[in-house]
Formats: C-alpha cells, sequence, structure tokens
C-alpha cells in the first residue's frame, strides 16, 4: 500500500469514527446536548481535528444519515445481484433490514427514530439527499413487492400500502429488540424469523 493510499484509508477510517461516535453520543445524550466539543473529547482528538472532516454537527448528521441509508443499500443490492426467486428475495431483504439494524443500533435508532423536526437547521439539499437515499431503499421494497405479485407469489394489492405497512411491521421488530434490549425475548434468532414467517404469511 501506498502513502498515498494509506494516508486515504486513515481519513475514511477516522470519519467513520466520528460518525460511529456521534451517532452513539445522540442516542446516550440527545441530539442537542451533544457538541462537536463532546464528540471530540470522545474519539481523545482536538475539536479541530473534526472541523477538518465535517462543517458543524449538522453535517455530522447529514452524513450520518447518508452512510447508514448507503450501507443499508449496499446490502440489499448484494441480495438483489443473487437472482433468486422474487419471494426468498423479499424474505432475505427484510431480514437484512433487521440484522442490519441489529449490527448498527445507534445508527438505526437515530436515523429511523428520531423526529425530522430535529434537523430543521439542515440544508434544503442535504435535506433532499437524505430524503432521496431513505425513499431509494423503500422503492427496493415496493420493487420486491411487485416481483412477487407477478409472480403470484403473493395477493394482488396496493404496493404503496402493502410496502408502507411492511415496513412498518419490519421496523418495530428492529426497533423493538434495539430499545427493548431487557425484556427477556426467547431466542432472537427463532423469534426473527417467526416474525417474518407470519409477516411473509400474511401477504400471501
Amino acid at each position: 500500500m501506498g502513502v498515498a493510499e494509506r494516508r486515504a484509508r486513515e481519513k475514511d477510517d477516522l470519519r467513520k469514527k466520528i460518525l460511529d461516535t456521534a451517532a452513539d453520543l445522540f442516542i446516550e445524550q440527545g441530539y442537542e446536548n451533544v457538541s462537536m466539543r463532546k464528540i471530540a473529547d470522545r474519539i481523545e482528538y482536538a475539536p479541530s481535528t473534526i472541523y477538518l472532516h465535517f462543517r458543524d454537527k449538522v453535517d455530522i448528521v447529514a452524513n450520518l444519515c447518508a452512510a447508514t441509508f448507503g450501507e443499508l443499500d449496499r446490502r440489499l443490492q448484494e441480495i438483489l445481484d443473487l437472482g433468486l426467486a422474487p419471494l426468498e428475495t423479499l424474505h432475505r431483504s427484510l431480514r437484512a433490514y433487521i440484522d442490519f439494524g441489529l449490527d448498527h443500533p445507534s445508527h438505526y435508532v437515530f436515523v429511523f427514530c428520531t423526529p425530522t423536526s430535529m434537523f430543521k437547521d439542515m440544508e434544503q439539499s442535504s435535506g433532499e439527499q437524505i430524503y432521496g437515499c431513505g425513499m431509494g431503499s423503500f422503492g427496493r421494497l415496493k420493487n420486491g413487492l411487485t416481483a412477487c405479485m407477478a409472480a403470484g407469489v403473493i395477493r394482488e394489492g396496493d404496493v404503496e400500502l402493502l410496502a408502507q405497512s411492511t415496513w412498518l411491521m419490519v421496523h418495530g421488530i428492529t426497533a423493538g429488540l434495539i430499545c427493548q434490549a431487557e425484556f427477556p425475548f426467547v431466542d432472537k434468532e427463532m423469534l426473527i424469523e417467526h416474525s417474518l414467517g407470519r409477516l411473509i404469511g400474511s401477504l400471501r
């Protein structure tokens, strides 16, 4: 690895560390109570280092949301690339969504559970970019349901209605497992698969 490549990787690693730390602090202390200095202190860097990568806290939020949707979209695309049957693709995609949330709980809770009114100071262009990323992932769900209908493996219906209700159900499973971690859940693997089985069964 050359010097330039190593420096680029170190820069990317630091940006990721800043975003991960910011997500954790936003959940722990509340978005409004977190400052750039607090983020810097947590990762043991000078605040000036944070400003080399992000303009301000709003810029961190915009990049955090974009990175979160980007990683989710990457996982969903990997499943689509397998070329599986529509119903299997749907099942794996829903499971990937849940696994993504459980793998990145702070990112998930902040991005998917924080009221949008908290980000009123965000630039319109950033807000539109984040909205576009989110709707892109939602569009994958609609496409998956449409493919299942075309294949005759789920019943015909209003795709928008089915997509929104399906997302709310999967979001509920994901957020519940993250936010109610102290609840005496049964084996999580069994619980997730049982819940997905009932959800997909209701579509057939």
